[in-house]
């Protein structure tokens, strides 16, 4: 009662709060999402995107699940946007029920947590993955078994029965050990997949998730032929504790014997082969749950969140916006109507954690219908990026011509028929400057095209005026004081009229024989700008 208790109390507490478990499991979190089929999926996000708004990191910020499932359903929803609606009104009702009502909750918890176990992870691959298949020669497996359940009748009258059966015990030991490593390959899964039906069954008998899973009780009842022949499975893990040698000798006898683990695995794989669909719909029954219960943990955790309307046009409304990952982030303001925006403003001032606030507020206001931001308006958009972009030296590449593949490959996506988000940081930053304003105001104007929204920052300042057509401008800036750079990192609408980089050479204390003639380089640069 005592540790029930303790548990009941950690469930409680856990509530709101980030995991404070770490993360070394990608590889298995991302299995259910790297091979599931994309049916009904609007968007997938890009893995070069992911890496640009550090997708894992807000991973692990939303991610309040209790059961490996709910993990692995929680990362496979957060990268790929649905065809339909992401959250119905049902959905919000669960949400909002885990968050009023604590008993039922806990109970949730609680039945969650039993799939919380690494092996839960390898669920999915029994209904994702193609099994081992039976051996041509699984006949022999049949014919021994029968034999021996023969020859132990007849071994008590005859020397000569006891020599044949040695010999078969000696053959169905070989067979035996052979078959471990494939019992081994299940020794994960399986068990954990009459949990999976049990934990079905326990939060189908709660009547708020009814609705979530009209088929959950025929699923089950499809499945239930796996437990009674899942012995081996049960007794293979019943192993690896502390019980007495001699009993588990026995048991290893008996199954040598008689070829039962060979005959009962080839069974099981059978059925559950035959009932791929049944599987994955329990998977993503208890997934489902689990996702809401996080959301609902997550809400409850932050100071600031909204619902987002998402509209059928394109425009993006954000009041009071904040990154989730930034401390003590600074909120923000944007409205869009059918334009673009162009980002200027020195180093560190905020351009680029801007951008990935905006990225990181669609994929969860479609995904999860939860924004970090007081108010929040979009559309139903794609999303990609180019923020990080380096050198492939394996392959000779230069940062240039990565860059040059990666807009290309937008380019070409912004042809679609679909609204796009493309987001960017300093295009073309690995060429000239003539080549590189020039290069990178064709590529924006395009990319704005055809109903798509560019958010992009700059440090040339020259495209400020090229674009302003397509595109809002705001800015970034900082101020200097006794010495110091202090930046307010608050958006600012218009283009970045003073600028402070040579400045900021001379608090550096550079040589004022630099300073001098970097002063004078920059007024006639403005000079020959301003002419043309």
């Amino acid at each position: 009662m005592f540790n029930y208790r303790k548990k009941i109390n950690q469930l409680n507490a856990s509530f709101g709060q980030i995991k404070t478990q770490e993360y070394f499991n990608f590889d298995l979190i991302s299995s259910y999402f790297n091979s599931s089929k994309e049916e009904n999926v609007f968007h997938t996000i890009p893995t070069n995107t992911c890496n640009d708004l550090d997708f894992h990191e807000l991973f692990q910020f939303v991610d309040r699940t209790h059961s490996k499932i709910g993990q692995q359903f929680l990362y496979c929803s957060l990268r790929r946007f649905p065809t339909g609606e992401s959250f119905t009104a049902k959905n919000e009702q669960v949400i909002e029920l885990l968050q009023t009502d604590s008993e039922l909750r806990l109970k949730v918890q609680n039945l969650l947590e039993k799939l919380n176990y690494e092996g839960a992870y390898h669920i999915c691959s029994l209904f994702q993955d193609k099994h081992i298949e039976r051996p041509k020669w699984f006949f022999i497996i049949q014919l021994l078994s029968i034999l021996s359940f023969i020859l132990i009748f007849f071994t008590p009258f005859s020397v000569q029965f006891f020599l044949i059966f040695l010999g078969v015990f000696i053959t169905n030991s070989v067979i035996h050990y052979w078959n471990k490593k494939n019992v081994h390959q299940y020794l994960s899964s399986i068990p954990q997949l009459f949990k999976l039906i049990q934990t079905a069954d326990d939060l189908y008998s709660i009547n708020v998730f009814k609705s979530l899973g009209c088929n959950v009780k025929n699923e089950i009842a499809q499945l239930n032929p796996i437990k009674r022949k899942s012995i081996i499975f049960r007794i293979e893990n019943a192993s690896q504790g502390d019980l007495q040698a001699f009993w588990w000798a026995g048991i290893e006898l008996f199954k040598i014997t008689f070829l039962s683990e060979p005959r009962n695995l080839f069974r099981i794989l059978t059925i559950i082969d035959s009932k791929r669909h049944e599987i994955e719909r329990l998977y993503s029954f208890i997934g489902s749950i689990d996702m809401l219960l996080s959301v609902a943990s997550l809400r409850s955790g932050l100071d600031s969140y909204c619902l987002p309307i998402i509209n059928s046009d394109c425009s993006f409304n954000f009041s009071k916006v904040y990154h989730p990952l930034i401390v003590d982030c600074i909120p923000n303001n944007i409205n869009l109507t059918n334009k673009s925006v162009l980002l200027t403003g020195s180093n560190m001032s905020g351009k680029t954690s801007f951008i990935r606030t905006v990225g990181l507020n669609i994929i969860t206001g479609i995904t999860l219908n939860t924004c970090f931001a007081a108010e929040a308006t979009m559309p139903k958009t794609r999303l990609f990026s180019a923020i990080r972009i380096t050198d492939d030296l394996m392959n000779d590449k230069s940062y240039y011509f990565e860059e040059v593949v990666t807009l290309s490959e937008m380019i070409h996506e912004s042809q679609k028929d679909f609204k796009n988000l493309f987001l960017l940081d300093e295009i073309f930053k690995g060429t000239n400057t003539v080549e590189r304003i020039s290069g990178g105001k064709a590529v924006l104007s395009f990319l704005a095209k055809n109903g798509n929204t560019v958010f992009v920052s700059t440090h040339d300042i020259e495209l400020t005026d090229m674009l302003s057509n397509d595109f809002d401008l705001y800015h970034f800036s900082e101020s200097l004081a006794d010495n110091n750079i202090i930046f307010d990192y608050e958006l600012k609408n218009g283009k970045l009229e003073k600028r402070n980089a040579i400045r900021i050479l001379e608090m550096s204390e550079y040589p004022k024989e630099i300073i001098d003639e970097a002063n004078l380089i920059a007024k006639q640069l403005d000079e020959n700008y301003q002419s043309y």
